[in-house]
């Protein structure tokens, strides 16, 4: 599945992958991810690209 929407990533399937720029910088799974939260995301997400996530439409769907 293929999603810009962050609590359907974090609730279908047992593998998170997040691309920037077409470079993988995470990938989510197992216990790891089944714990994730969508703040979570957002710290992990600002930790491996160095910027902050900016948009309400990814977050809210």
């Amino acid at each position: 599945m293929i999603t810009h929407n962050m609590k359907d990533a974090i609730a279908h399937r047992n593998r998170l992958i997040m691309m920037m720029d077409g470079n993988i910088i995470l990938d989510i799974k197992g216990e790891e991810k089944k714990k994730l939260t969508v703040e979570d995301l957002l710290h992990k997400f600002e930790e491996a690209s160095g910027e902050e996530f900016a948009s309400d439409k990814v977050l809210l769907g």
